[in-house]
């Protein structure tokens, strides 16, 4: 068993929070129990996550999406209600980490996309490596955007959206999960063959063709889930602590 406040400092610590500006509160969200000995992770804080905790007897929940975002009605009603009741009635953790979870060289969502698609970083184009979200690397073989598409479907598990904005093989590749489709033009500008993102909207595939890159929507959710797990996972040969991942299946 460690102490809610170790907990806490560890993670806030390692993810460097305070290098970070975000539009929502990364660390405790909502304050549980004082020692904590079982952590399940997950990417949503939602009420079948929440629900999953409490049967299992996890002592503090860590996600990516938690609450308090910017321009969120601020009163607890309804579905908002339900989730805190859950929390406060079984003394239950919430901790949250965005942004510093997306951008970590090693435990980060990108990173961890990286590897699974077996990308070598190369840099980042929107900061420092460990602080940015922008990533860019090269493919570990000859590749070119179907086959890159198709990796990325056995990777993750979701056939993905491909706008295919050229037929060259692919030599720089950059990536982004999550909701960051609108980073395109900056991936196109770096020189960027192909971009990986979560989400696509309406306007993403004419800017794709129009700029001569190839967009891959992986899905916003299958692309984040790796991060938090892998958190997790440190957490346990750090802290000692038990873990249980639960992936709530979301197709978007």
């Amino acid at each position: 068993m460690i102490s809610r406040h170790t907990l806490q400092r560890t993670i806030d610590t390692e993810l460097r929070i305070d290098a970070f500006k975000d539009y929502t509160v990364n660390g405790l969200q909502v304050e549980g129990r004082e020692t904590v000995g079982r952590i399940m992770t997950g990417v949503t804080a939602c009420q079948a996550l929440l629900d999953e905790a409490v049967e299992w007897g996890a002592d503090a929940l860590l996600v990516h999406h938690g609450y308090f975002w910017k321009n969120e009605p601020v009163s607890v009603t309804g579905m908002k209600r339900k989730r805190f009741a859950t929390l406060l009635k079984h003394d239950l953790n919430l901790l949250a980490y965005h942004l510093p979870l997306d951008a970590h060289a090693a435990l980060g969502n990108n990173a961890c996309l990286g590897r699974r698609l077996g990308l070598e970083v190369e840099r980042c184009l929107d900061g420092e490596l460990g602080q940015g979200l922008l990533w860019m690397g090269s493919p570990d073989e000859a590749i070119d955007s179907r086959a890159l598409a198709a990796r990325v479907e056995s990777a993750l598990g979701r056939r993905p959206t491909l706008i295919e904005g050229h037929q060259r093989e692919l030599g720089k590749i950059a990536w982004c999960t999550g909701g960051a489709q609108d980073m395109l033009p900056l991936a196109a500008e770096a020189g960027a063959d192909a971009f990986i993102s979560g989400e696509i909207s309406e306007r993403t595939t004419h800017m794709a063709r129009e700029m001569g890159v190839t967009y891959i929507a992986a899905g916003h959710h299958a692309t984040e889930r790796d991060g938090i797990r892998a958190l997790g996972e440190w957490l346990v040969e750090r802290l000692g602590v038990e873990h249980q991942f639960v992936d709530i299946d979301n197709p978007a």
